[in-house]
């Protein structure tokens, strides 16, 4: 028996040493420093994040595809991710479900002063013409990549609800913090914008104005939203269930109290740079769009994905966006 042992235990020993480092490895989580991931920075300042694993890793992106790019490559447990990325990282085989989410109807389309009297008056399909036949140029208007939802919900606007000619204007792709950089330093005439940008821009710029906002430029558009990957919805469900929980409690504070909720959000979003009461002030000015429930952007994500592929902005074949989502976390939260 001794000489049984002295051979097993070697071999079990090496095998002991390379589970334990993978199950005591911090959760990866992923997330973008905007608004509509504030229900994990709330959890992370309440300590209601769950932390079976130790303190979580926080992995910051500027975009979508980046954050894509990393899902493919499986370095992220978690992520706080707009619907548009996530479609795309589950077409390209991410092992991915939507368990909740985070905001719906965020974007708005802000123009600058140059460009925002063309809207005020006369026929909104002809504001960039009329705008490119007077300065003598297109106007310039930025986006966030495509794929994004953002993008997506510009392309609506433009093709289905105003029926613009857009041969008549410039867009560009950028991430979250270089709009706004370039809004406020004026190197563009407009752009579709998430908040607390939009509250900004419209501070620091008197002249700039909310062209369209989030149910007209594309209605029930979903936006950010929960990820979690299926390996952990299998292998640890009561973490999970308390990511639920701390997330449905944190987007009843966004909506109910957002004097509370603003000092722990500042913290993250826009590196911490913006003041405390411009963040709370964004936070009242999406009074309605803070949604946890999954179940309600199903439709609007199906809708989102055949317009996407309608323009041949689906990157990859199109998801069964139902199989996509699991619900089932959610539903035992509130029921």
């Amino acid at each position: 028996m001794k000489r049984v042992l002295a051979r097993i235990l070697p071999a079990l020993t090496a095998v002991l040493f390379m589970i334990r480092p993978a199950m005591s490895a911090p959760l990866e989580v992923g997330y973008m420093p905007i608004l509509p991931d504030a229900q994990l920075f709330i959890a992370m300042e309440q300590g209601t994040f769950p932390k079976d694993l130790g303190a979580p890793k926080l992995v910051q992106f500027q975009s979508g595809p980046a954050m894509v790019q990393a899902l493919l490559a499986g370095q992220l447990d978690i992520a706080y991710v707009g619907i548009g990325p996530a479609l795309v990282a589950r077409a390209k085989g991410a092992d991915i479900k939507v368990v909740a989410s985070n905001i719906v109807e965020q974007v708005s389309f802000v123009a600058l002063g140059n460009l925002a009297p063309y809207f005020a008056s006369g026929d909104p399909a002809t504001a960039f013409s009329r705008f490119a036949k007077d300065q003598g140029r297109q106007a310039v208007v930025a986006s966030y990549p495509k794929g994004a939802v953002p993008e997506a919900a510009l392309q609506y606007w433009l093709r289905n609800r105003v029926r613009a000619d857009t041969s008549q204007l410039k867009l560009i792709y950028q991430g979250e913090s270089q709009i706004q950089e370039s809004l406020l330093t004026g190197a563009i005439d407009g752009a579709v914008i998430l908040e607390p940008t939009t509250t900004n821009v419209l501070n620091k710029s008197p002249k700039s104005k909310v062209i369209a906002r989030g149910s007209d430029l594309f209605p029930k558009q979903p936006g950010a939203v929960l990820l979690v990957r299926e390996k952990v919805l299998r292998e640890q469900p009561a973490l999970v269930k308390a990511l639920l929980a701390a997330h449905i409690a944190a987007t009843k504070m966004l909506e109910n109290d957002p004097a509370k909720a603003a000092p722990m959000v500042q913290k993250y979003v826009g590196g911490g740079r913006l003041p405390v009461k411009l963040v709370e002030q964004a936070i009242r000015n999406s009074k309605g769009q803070f949604v946890a429930d999954p179940n309600l952007i199903i439709p609007a994500t199906l809708a989102l994905q055949k317009f996407q592929a309608e323009t041949g902005t689906l990157s990859g074949p199109a998801v069964d966006v139902p199989k996509m989502f699991n619900t089932t976390f959610y539903d035992a939260a509130t029921h």
